[in-house]
Parts: structure tokens; sequence; C-alpha cells
């Protein structure tokens, strides 16, 4: 039986309307089969907030002006959920699957996605969790919007999908600047408390903090581990360049 394989590319730092342009494209030959494999693009935004179908237009507080002086963009897009934030010290991932080779379920995908990020924690020793009615993954325990914020939101998800192929994807809140998601009530979800790795890492650990740039590298790599544990994928890398060339085939 032929190995089922998942493209890897990390993208680095892009602004989000150019990778958003690439996962159309990415999305677009992989519905075709020009691309015949599953792919994980990998990145970091500058500052942008992103509004889902699911935005009211009350959950992002913070006004055009307040935006643009904190050198922040903002787009509305086709995934599912309501507003978030991608910046530097996140780490974005968007799974480019074609479900007709797994489950043909957007339910099953979402938890799937939601494991994979589990696992990840897992081997970085932090203890994700689902919370019953949210997607995303979280840690510690309780209720959202308690006095004491003992749960709190480490990853957010949000998807869009067309002839079965996932586009749009995970944030996961590595070494990231949480005053940002005071722009917004994150995910729609009043009284929500946001984290990060590096915050639940310095609650735990005993000895010396990790670097931002080693801690970054370590969740890049545990999460594309995890997505081809759960996927049941093989992860291989690919460059940008040879990515775009397989792209420019389906065009």
């Amino acid at each position: 039986m032929p190995t089922r394989e998942l493209l890897v590319t990390e993208l680095g730092t892009m602004r989000y309307a150019e990778a958003l342009g690439l996962q159309r494209a990415v999305a677009q030959a992989r519905i075709s089969g020009v691309i015949e494999q599953d792919v994980l693009l990998l990145v970091e935004h500058p500052h942008v907030v992103t509004l889902g179908r699911s935005a009211k237009g009350k959950t992002l507080t913070a006004s055009p002006e307040l935006l643009a002086a904190r050198g922040v963009e903002s787009f509305e897009v086709d995934r599912g959920g309501d507003v978030t934030y991608h910046g530097p010290g996140q780490l974005v991932g968007y799974p480019i699957l074609d479900l007709r080779r797994h489950r043909q379920d957007l339910h099953w995908y979402l938890r799937q996605v939601e494991e994979a990020l589990i696992v990840a924690l897992r081997a970085l020793r932090i203890e994700g969790r689902r919370h019953a009615g949210y997607t995303g993954v979280w840690v510690g325990e309780g209720e959202v919007g308690a006095p004491t914020p003992a749960l709190r939101k480490i990853a957010s998800i949000g998807v869009h999908a067309r002839d079965w192929v996932t586009w749009h994807g995970f944030a996961l809140n590595v070494v990231t600047d949480l005053s940002y998601f005071d722009l917004m009530i994150p995910c729609g979800i009043a009284g929500v408390t946001m984290t990060s790795l590096q915050r639940e890492l310095a609650r735990a650990e005993d000895g010396d903090a990790p670097t931002a740039s080693d801690l970054t590298s370590r969740a890049s790599s545990a999460v594309v581990r995890a997505a081809g544990e759960v996927f049941s994928l093989e992860p291989i890398e690919v460059s940008l360049p040879s990515l775009l060339e397989q792209t420019a085939t389906a065009a």
C-alpha cells in the first residue's frame, strides 16, 4: 500500500493575505489531484485579527483606529468560528487535507485537530483538554468566565472545506503577547482567559525556562509529529518553492 504522506511546509513569517492566497491555491491543487498528498502549512503572522463566519460585529471591541495604532490588520474570512488574533510568537497551522482519504465528517475532523494539539502539548509537558461545547484546546479545570480563571484557552481552531478538502486551521499560543486578545472577545466567548505555552510552562517548570526560539522550535516539531500520528500520515518536509511548483501545475 503506498505511503500516505503529510507534506509539511514552514513558511516563516508571512502576512495573512499572502498566506490565505497560498492556502487557496494549495487547496485547489489538492481538490484537482495535482497535489496527491495532504499538506500542512506552518506560519507565523504579523499582527492580524480575523473574523470568521460566526462573527457578529460586536466581538471585535477595538475600533479601526486602535487596531491601526497597534499595527493590527483585520480580515473577514470564510472559516468557521468568530474573531481571533494571530501574531508573533504564535504557531499557526493550516492543514489542507482531503477528507475523502480520512473520514467525510467535519465534526470528526475538528476533534482530530484538537487531538493532535493535545498530543503535541503532552509531549511538551502540558496537559491540554477539550471543553464541552467549545471548539479548541484548553488547560486547567473549571468553567469559562469563572471568577478565578482556572480554565484557560491555549489553542483556537476554525476551518473551512470544499469538496471535502480543508483549509484554515489552528493557532497555538507559544510565546504570544496575550494583551492583543484584549482587543476583542476571543472566539466570541465572553469571559474567556487566553494563555500560552510559555505561560503554562512557567507555572510548571522547576528549572530554567526554555528560550522563546527554542520553545517555538519544540512546539513546531511536536505539532508535526502529532499531526502525523493522529491522521496516520508520514510527515515529509517540503520547501515552499517545491510546493509552489506543484501548485502552479493546477493553475
